[in-house]
């Protein structure tokens, strides 16, 4: 059941939804709502949008589970260019006000804007993903151990090379990203010693475009197997397109992030180089906090996803990664010991 305190959504709402919207970012909504127009969930993308086949596609599986599911109306909106923490803000205070609920900001740079949008409408329940800094009655922190994925990453990187040096590429250089460069390092390190780590990151800030620039990334890893890398690990949304871009054209492996790249459409021709991806369910955690609220109990506070839950991982797609019985014991052997807490994994 929907909660009692859901705003009451008139017909002519839709109308100014997407004139509202019109002035802080694309939007792409839903109109299969329920004979009482009742609306859901709401989500705003962050850095590259829909289409990155990785961070942002995963919030949207989430989106499409519930509109699924749960068959009210839904929205689902872009990011512009350059925009400020007021853009940020105002498109959640659009999504809130026309009945939205849950409104959930994709990727840590919402953060300010969720705080704000939260205190303006306290009846609506937030979401931030990738942030633990927003302390609300109604914004649920859905962030993720990204370093224990990023450990088994390490393992599976230092198994298949046969060069003795692989290559991590993060996006932008901020702590979340730093996360997964000290697992991945840590994961080598632990399972042969002789290899060796080259770490960059493609720009300092988001608004270089280290999240959504392909060439960028590409240019990184080119680099990195110019060094005699023969693995190349990326996490850097959009731009790890580039990444698996290069690391197809010279014939060496790419491991891919949050989602399982392998299985992306727009990769398919790159797929036999994806060894596999470090994965984080955006998806499961966008969909489980769109039920709690439709359950009339909405999640609240840090919600965290890990090993232990099954909400970050490796995947099996590939069955050249699958089928390597030597590669997947000693993955299943790292990941017991991550859940038993005999192996403690950094996350700086």
């Amino acid at each position: 059941m929907r909660r009692i305190s859901r705003i009451t959504v008139a017909g002519a709402a839709t109308a100014s939804l997407a004139l509202a919207l019109s002035a802080c970012g694309g939007t792409s909504t839903d109109s299969s709502s329920d004979s009482k127009g009742d609306k859901g969930l709401a989500i705003a993308y962050d850095v590259g949008g829909k289409g990155d086949q990785s961070f942002n596609d995963a919030a949207y599986a989430g989106l499409e589970e519930a509109k699924k599911e749960f068959g009210y109306e839904t929205a689902d909106l872009e990011p512009t260019e350059g925009e400020t923490d007021t853009d940020k803000q105002q498109r959640l205070e659009s999504l809130a006000k026309q009945g939205y609920d849950p409104v959930i900001g994709i990727g840590y740079a919402y953060a300010p804007a969720v705080k704000e949008a939260a205190a303006k409408f306290p009846d609506t329940t937030f979401g931030i993903v990738d942030d633990s800094t927003v302390e609300a009655k109604n914004v649920a922190d859905l962030v993720f151990s990204e370093e224990e994925a990023s450990y088994l990453a390490g393992v599976a990187a230092a198994k298949s090379t046969k060069t003795d040096v692989v290559g991590f590429v993060g996006g932008v250089d901020i702590p979340l990203i730093h996360k997964f460069q000290a697992g991945f390092a840590q994961g080598v390190k632990d399972t042969d010693s002789k290899v060796k780590v080259i770490s960059q990151y493609l720009t300092q800030t988001a608004e270089e475009g280290g999240f959504s620039s392909p060439d960028k990334g590409k240019t990184a890893a080119e680099g990195q197997i110019e060094k005699k890398a023969d693995v190349v690990y990326a996490a850097a949304g959009l731009s790890g397109q580039g990444v698996i871009e290069a690391a197809a054209a010279n014939k060496i492996w790419a491991i891919g992030v949050d989602s399982d790249q392998y299985r992306q459409e727009a990769l398919a021709k790159y797929k036999d180089s994806i060894l596999t991806s470090a994965m984080k369910d955006v998806a499961k955690a966008v969909y489980n906090l769109a039920k709690s609220v439709e359950d009339g109990k909405p999640e609240t506070g840090i919600v965290r996803g890990d090993l232990k839950t099954g909400e970050v991982g490796l995947s099996n797609s590939n069955p050249k990664f699958a089928d390597d019985t030597e590669l997947q014991d000693a993955i299943k052997t790292a990941k017991e010991k991550i859940i038993s807490g005999e192996i403690k994994v950094k996350s700086s």
